[in-house]
Formats: structure tokens, sequence, C-alpha cells
């Protein structure tokens, strides 16, 4: 290549969601575009190892676990058994259609892709693993993100699974303990207990789904502990070992101390942005104290020339907020639109049965800011649709300004929380208030309707 070919007027760096909705969007400003990857595979971690793979799981679980407990809507139904390596046989052919579909997108000669890791040299200059030097004008960084594995007394000498190996066994353990509570660890134990295994949970938090409301963490460990998952939480861990070919696990928590033999350990104590092989400082690129990349509201770093988006740059690893974050850093690194994401009004969903679905501010937030609010909320053991389900863990609740009655927040907690979210989102992110939604139709009898429960009260209380 001769200099002028080793030039780029952007180079985005990983092709993922974030990475690859960053180079799509380069395209509308210039021809000039590189994609950097050097994963095994082409996709990024949400098609790879993330929200698709996991989702296919949990889905084929969820129908295993409805079947066993048919006797409840009059079905003569038993034995019902996950099928775990024809379950990975279905995850792989989803996956694969999905992971094509990718690098495709990626591999069609719109821009230039190079297979290979990356390393800044300096503020503009990259270097790959066979030596070749890139420069560009402006880059994007979108990495993503790799397992953390803290530090525990005997982990580094024992043999431990993460999500990854998780979403592709086709063989599955007698008995598992996992090491942590957020929402990998959550709908994880909650696959496996469905699958068959028997599960222990060990989380250092006072609650599973720490950031998450306390109500949606107490919803959640009541249904995971009613299927049979052990849960034990504000633990303090002192070591893990092996012991022929099982696992010890000892721990202590307000009852003293436990020690959990199992079949396998699973590490789930979450994710860490993969930064650390790209010599960022050489860029004058700075990290903030979680490891996240350092960026303002235009996903600009502390190297002006130089972006991030999605898990490397957080705050939140959700892939359509990292496919905002890589359209807004390509828009603004090129002179294009100024957009900014408005995190008062982010989604964030988990998918454990029951699912938890949140938007907006969170009553926590709402309160640290003096927002004169309202709120209520109603359960889903007493709505219609949720009664002929069999759906009757979790509630709904709404927050809305008590000066205007506009919707800045709502939490739905049930059966397709995911689903019936969507409606709140949209007055969030419109700035709807309590009487807009009311002019709705709301179709009896739907799980959706349930929301109508909440939003009455609330304009009652503000018309009072």
């Amino acid at each position: 290549m001769s200099a002028d070919e080793n030039h780029y007027d952007i180079i985005i760096l990983g092709g993922g969601s974030a990475g690859y909705a960053a180079a799509r969007t380069a395209l509308e400003y210039t021809q000039k575009v590189a994609v950097v990857d050097g994963g095994s595979e082409l996709g990024g971690l949400c098609i790879l190892r993330g929200c698709m793979p996991s989702k296919t799981l949990l889905y084929s679980a969820e129908i295993a676990h409805v079947a066993n407990h048919g006797e409840k809507l009059g079905l003569e139904t038993s034995g019902v058994r996950v099928n775990p390596a024809k379950l990975q046989e279905r995850k792989r052919r989803l996956i694969g259609e999905f992971a094509d579909y990718r690098a495709g997108q990626l591999q069609d000669g719109r821009f230039d892709l190079f297979r290979s890791k990356a390393k800044f040299l300096d503020h503009l200059t990259i270097s790959l693993d066979d030596g070749k030097e890139l420069w560009a004008d402006k880059y994007v960084i979108s990495t993503g993100s790799v397992i953390h594995k803290p530090s525990i007394s005997g982990l580094n000498e024992i043999e431990s699974l993460t999500s990854d190996e998780i979403l592709s066994l086709s063989e599955l353990p007698e008995s598992i303990v996992v090491l942590g509570g957020g929402i990998v660890a959550c709908e994880l134990a909650q696959y496996l207990n469905r699958s068959g295994v028997r599960v222990t949970m060990v989380q250092r938090n006072p609650f599973l789904l720490k950031e998450t409301s306390p109500e949606a963490s107490r919803t959640v460990h009541k249904a995971l502990e009613d299927e049979g998952i052990r849960i034990f939480t504000e633990t303090s861990l002192n070591g893990v070992r092996e012991s022929g070919s099982q696992v010890v696990v000892s721990f202590q928590d307000a009852n003293g101390p436990h020690v959990v033999v199992a079949d396998k350990l699973f590490n789930a104590l979450g994710r860490k942005p993969a930064t650390e092989s790209l010599d960022l400082d050489q860029a004058d690129v700075q990290l903030t104290a979680s490891g996240h990349i350092q960026t303002n509201e235009f996903q600009q770093s502390t190297n002006p020339a130089i972006y991030a988006a999605g898990d490397c740059a957080g705050p939140h690893e959700i892939v359509h907020v990292a496919i905002m974050q890589g359209e807004i850093a390509a828009h603004h690194a090129l002179g294009g639109k100024q957009r900014v994401i408005d995190y008062d009004h982010v989604l964030k969903i988990v998918f454990t049965d029951p699912q938890v679905a949140l938007v907006g501010l969170s009553r926590a937030e709402i309160v640290a800011r003096g927002i004169d609010f309202c709120e209520a909320s109603y359960p889903f053991f007493d709505h219609g649709k949720s009664l002929v389900m069999d759906a009757n863990y979790g509630y709904v609740r709404v927050f809305a300004r008590k000066q205007d009655g506009r919707v800045i927040g709502a939490e739905c907690v049930g059966k397709d929380a995911s689903e019936c979210i969507h409606s709140l989102s949209v007055a969030v992110a419109n700035n709807l208030s309590i009487s807009d939604l009311l002019k709705v139709h709301w179709y009896h009898p739907t799980l959706s309707e349930i929301w109508t429960y909440p939003l009455e009260d609330i304009q009652e209380e503000i018309a009072g």
C-alpha cells in the first residue's frame, strides 16, 4: 500500500454493534473508512456471546418450565426436558445466520476491513498485528468488553466457567455454584435451573440485580427461590478450591460460614472494557475509574480525534445504546449532526422470568434530584390477563411530575415486561403526560392494559 492508501478519514476499531453503526454512519460523509476487527469471528458480543444466544436458551427453558407446570392451566404434561445438545444445534443455526449477515455487511466492500488487532503508536497512528501501520484523521474505538476475573482466593487455580462457556454447553452438570447476582448471573442461573441443574447463587451485594429497584430485586429473588434456586446474599467469599472432580466454595454471611460443593463453578462477576491491548496512553486517551474510556456527550475522548462507543465507553452496556453512541460519534467526528443521548430516557431490561423492564428515572434518582412527583403501582396478581396466564409475579409502577403530570419513569416487573414497557418508553422519550396516555385505547384483556390502573391513580392525585 502507498502512503495515501494507508490513510483514512476515519478508522473504526471493532466491528460489533457500535462499530458497525459508526462505520455505516461514516459512509454518509466519506468513502475513506476502515474497520479493524481482530476477533476470531465477526459479529460482536451481542450476536456471538450475548443477547441472541442467551435469549435463545432462555426461551426454550421457559417453554419447558411452563409445560412442566401445565397442570395449573388444565393441561396434562410432565417430564418435558431441555435437551442441551439439540438446543445448541438450534442456537448455532440461529446465531450463524445473524453472524453471517453481519459479516456480509462488514465485507461487502463499502469500507476496508482489516482482520487484525491494533494498538496506538501515537495520537493518530495504529499498528496492526502484522506490523502494518495505518493512520486516520479520526477514530472510533468500539472494542467491547471481556470477562472480568476478580481477585478471589483460588479462582485462578481452578477451572471455572464464564458466560461464554455456559452458552455453549452441550452437556449440563448436575450442580453448579454461580458467583454473582447481576443480570447475566440471574438469567443464566434460571436457565440452568430450568434445564435440571441444581443451582446455588452466591452474591456479595445485599440484593440481586442491584442496579434495579429493591422491589424489582425482591420480586426476582422470590421467583428464583420459588423455582428451587438456593440464594445467598450479602456474602463475603473466603475462597474456592477443587476437591476431586468437584469445586468447593467457602463464604460467610449474616448466618455464619458456609461451604457449598458442586460439579462446576460459574464466574458471573461481570465484564470489563476491552482496552488493555490498545496502548491508549500513546494516544493520550484517558480512562475512568471503572476502566471505561472517558468521553463527553459526543463520545469524544480526551484525545479530540478519538471517539469511543459501546461497552468500552459505558455508562450502559446495552446494545441499542451502543448503536446510538456509534452513530453519534461518527456524525460528530466527520462534522455532521450534533446529536447526544438523553440518558434520562434510557431503557433497561432483564430477561429473567419475571422480566424486569425500567425506563427513565428511577425513584431513587427522582428523590435525589428533588423533583416533586407522584407515583402509583399495581400488581400483576390482581390483573385479568396475567391471571389467565398464571403470571402472578410482579407489578407496574409509574412516576410523574406533580406540576404537569409528565411521565418521567416507569417500572414493569412481570411476564413479558420487555414488551409491555415500550408504551411507557414512548411516553418518557416524548415528554407525554398521564392524561396523554389515558387518551390511548388500551385493549382488554392484555398485559399492557395494566398500566391504566397506576395512570388513573396518578391522574386523580394530581387533580385532587
